[in-house]
């Protein structure tokens, strides 16, 4: 009944609704339920270690028979210079003031490494059906590898450059991440954030200029947004922010509060959490020192200096320094298991569909 069935056969899920992997906030928990569900479960990989993506994946594969996608960044480090580091401490002063900590005491660097050689081997020895990159791809002889391992790989593309891009490097689907979509802008060939297109402008554009399927990601959170991706071209949809009020998620009591109050303009992008691009739900921290600040040191050093404060905060039941990623419809986020919520999504979206087709 789906009026483009490519991404079904290629990922052999039962719909073609792709859960975003959003690090920090899910485990293997979100994915299995997902799976349950009938999309595809991704596992964020970026922020944990071989040892632990291994007892992920193995835990997933122990409760369902399903398809895996494991999620990487492929970012290049920018090491922090102490002059930047000075700078972005002197902005936080007043904030460890008033929450009585140190600024000078050490701090646990950020956990936010590239996709490389270790993490290939992981994934040479887990083999997930599905490896999906932000921020472009690894190196050649890295991909090479994640292929050789019989992995589908796929990445985000935010403009049309970019999704040629992947595709000219043999990607088998293209993630279209509009301006709207929740989490770390997937740039890589722009810096120009006021540059970004939304979903509904990027979606056609990409679907006209690349072969492969093409997954809509961006403000896609019920059936009208399924029906409406797949008007524009789409193959399937990533979907992220509607999940995180699902009880399978790790998002925090005061975070699951603050997303409750969610409305079109409670987002923004922002550097200031981690030094790069990202849409979040505004806190103090944006509000006051940015969205965007020329003192946040580069991706991700910023997110260093920052976790005291979250901790501190946090204690307290406030999100004022939690990097709380989600996109501008987090307002249609509902609060039911995942599974449900996914052949929801699905049952809505096809009869949002028969009913345009007459």
């Amino acid at each position: 009944m789906w009026p483009d069935r490519r991404l079904i056969d290629l990922f052999k899920t039962e719909f073609p609704i792709v859960l975003a992997p959003m690090a920090g906030v899910m485990d293997a928990e979100l994915v299995i339920a997902v799976a349950e569900g009938g999309g595809l479960g991704s596992l964020p990989s970026a922020m944990l270690s071989p040892e632990k993506a291994r007892e992920q994946v193995n835990i997933i594969r122990q409760r369902v028979r399903a398809p895996v996608n494991m999620n990487f960044f492929c970012h290049t480090p920018i090491d922090l210079t102490a002059e930047a580091e000075a700078r972005w401490k002197q902005r936080l002063t007043g904030y460890y003031t008033e929450h009585g900590l140190d600024p000078a005491a050490p701090i646990n660097a950020a956990n936010r490494a590239p996709f490389d050689a270790s993490f290939c081997e992981v994934v040479e020895e887990l083999k997930p059906e599905i490896v999906s990159f932000h921020f472009g791809l690894p190196e050649p002889a890295l991909l090479k590898r994640v292929k050789a391992a019989g992995c589908l790989v796929i990445s985000s593309a935010t403009t049309v450059k970019e999704a040629v891009w992947l595709e000219q490097r043999g990607v088998d689907a293209v993630i279209a991440q509009g301006a709207e979509a929740g989490g770390h802008r997937g740039m890589f060939l722009t810096d120009k954030i006021s540059e970004q297109p939304g979903t509904f402008a990027l979606v056609p554009q990409v679907a006209d200029a690349v072969k492969v399927p093409v997954i809509a990601a961006g403000g896609i959170a019920d059936g009208r947004g399924i029906a409406a991706a797949f008007a524009l071209g789409a193959s399937g949809v990533q979907i992220g922010s509607a999940y995180l009020r699902c009880p399978e998620s790790k998002v925090s009591a005061a975070g699951r509060a603050a997303l409750a109050e969610g409305r079109d303009d409670s987002t923004v992008i922002t550097n200031v959490m981690t030094g790069r691009p990202a849409r979040g739900v505004q806190n103090r921290l944006m509000r006051e020192a940015g969205p965007i600040s020329p003192d946040a040191p580069p991706f991700p050093h910023a997110a260093t200096a920052l976790a005291p404060l979250k901790a501190a905060a946090e204690k307290q039941g406030r999100v004022d320094f939690t990097n709380l990623w989600a996109g501008q419809a987090i307002a249609l986020g509902r609060e039911v298991p995942a599974a449900e919520l996914t052949r929801d999504l699905a049952k809505s979206a096809l009869a949002r569909m028969k009913a345009l087709a007459g």
